[in-house]
């Protein structure tokens, strides 16, 4: 998303005082805002609090680190890696524990073994820093659309960095951000059955406006007020994911936003161009991780994402975790990154590309990503995957897949250790998809959790 915000427990009630404890550098102007964006006639229910928790002199940081970042050069190459990536394994090596207990860095990245999600949601903590400042630090859990289930360790200074990376790739496309006090910048989009929303606002941007809403009609009192909120708010910028795009694609909107940002999921070129002739702006579709934030963004003359970040290195290795020649497909893995909480080192992502160098720097070509999927119920609408993934979410279970045949009948793939919660899975299913069939799941490591044989599945 274009602002990942701190998030903490649901807590109602709009007063300044405790808009205040979510964003601390909040004036009478930005309280007005998020009045703005609570109280209008249309409004949706917001279902949560969140803020950017930050202070001060965090906010004069990120401005400062906006301008590196907008100005720094991606030029390295497998033959020359950036000049940082020494210091930086010298300082992971003496700082996180699960490598300095690996003992001294090595002459060579390639001689440090990769690391994967699995690792990660097994002890996070290891992956810390000791210098980490723990009181300010965010822990947030994503929801394992396509992997184990993870809790990301962060903080207010790395969320706000989001901003620098997305005004970075708009830059690309002509589009410089301009909304400040009093007009709404961002608003993020999800479409799911149960979503957290919340407002809030930008200091960098001098307090604009920010919302994360659901479209899902649940969270409306009229179905009609979801065009008209986004209409009267008249957000600079709407960022989403397909799912929550193809439901904009249904509303009657007027309004117009300068740029268009898809996050989290593979954008197919069928929809990003029926966005583009909508909505007449850019649609970018910016490939990001939980685990690394944004790191390219889709330019079609450059042939592929071209990366975003400049203290991170990427790597395609294959299955042997070796890395492969320019231009031949293998996983894509990375080192570095800006979330000095939890620094990477050769951390295979699940997501494969080839890597090709030229004028634009390093571009991934071929990106597979995270598909969207959607979900046939037995009464004949369609759920999102993120859906199944709130109802499986009781379970404590780290690996689990969910097939749809084409008639319709569902399967539930099931780790041997997860067999013992398999009557309590199906049963979370059911009132999507009536009986379901369980399988046992051999996979080791990360495998595709959501599935389908139906063609309109596929977003």
């Amino acid at each position: 998303m274009v602002a990942r915000m701190s998030v903490d427990a649901n807590r109602p009630g709009g007063a300044w005082e405790s808009d205040r404890d979510y964003c601390p550098t909040l004036t009478q102007a930005g309280a007005s805002m998020l009045e703005k964006l609570r109280s209008h006639p249309a409004a949706p229910q917001y279902r949560n609090r969140s803020g950017n928790k930050l202070l001060a002199e965090e906010v004069a940081a990120l401005r400062a680190y906006e301008q590196e970042v907008m100005a720094a050069a991606i030029g390295w190459s497998d033959a020359a890696p950036p000049p940082w990536l020494v210091d930086f394994l010298k300082t992971v090596y003496a700082t996180v524990p699960h490598y300095r207990a690996c003992g001294s860095p090595p002459a060579r990245l390639a001689d440090v073994a990769p690391i994967n999600r699995a690792e990660l949601a097994h002890d996070i903590a290891a992956f810390v820093p000791d210098d980490a400042d723990l009181a300010r630090m965010i822990n947030f859990q994503t929801t394992g659309t396509t992997g184990h289930p993870l809790l990301i360790a962060s903080h207010p200074l790395v969320a706000g960095r989001y901003l620098a990376f997305h005004k970075r790739a708009l830059h690309r496309f002509g589009v410089t951000l301009r909304h400040g006090a009093g007009q709404v910048g961002v608003m993020l989009l999800g479409h799911q059955r149960r979503c957290f929303t919340y407002v809030s606002v930008t200091p960098t941007m001098n307090e604009s406006g920010l919302a994360k809403i659901n479209l899902h009609t649940h969270d409306w009192r009229d179905p009609g007020d979801r065009a008209r909120y986004l209409d009267a708010m008249a957000p600079e910028l709407i960022a989403g994911d397909p799912i929550s795009f193809a439901e904009l694609l249904t509303l009657p909107l007027t309004h117009k936003p300068a740029a268009l940002l898809s996050v989290s999921m593979m954008l197919l070129p069928g929809m990003r161009a029926r966005l583009e002739q909508r909505f007449g702006c850019p649609v970018l579709d910016i490939y990001s991780l939980n685990e690394v934030g944004p790191v390219a963004v889709y330019d079609e003359p450059a042939g592929g994402h071209v990366l975003l970040q400049h203290r991170l290195y990427v790597e395609i290795l294959d299955s042997a975790g070796q890395p492969v020649p320019d231009g031949t497909r293998g996983e894509i893995t990375v080192t570095g990154g800006f979330n000095f909480c939890l620094p990477l080192v050769r951390y295979r992502t699940g997501d494969y590309a080839s890597l090709a160098h030229g004028p634009h720097g390093p571009v991934l070509v071929g990106l597979a990503g995270r598909n969207p999927l959607r979900y046939r119920t037995i009464n004949g609408a369609w759920i999102n995957n993120i859906d199944l993934t709130h109802a499986l979410k009781p379970l404590a279970i780290a690996l689990f897949g969910v097939h749809q045949h084409g008639d319709g009948s569902v399967v539930l793939r099931l780790a041997p250790g997860a067999m013992p919660q398999a009557d309590r899975a199906r049963a979370l299913l059911a009132p999507f998809f009536g009986a379901v069939t369980l399988e046992t799941l051999l996979a080791e490591d990360k495998i595709i959790q959501y599935t389908s044989d139906l063609q309109e599945a596929a977003v």
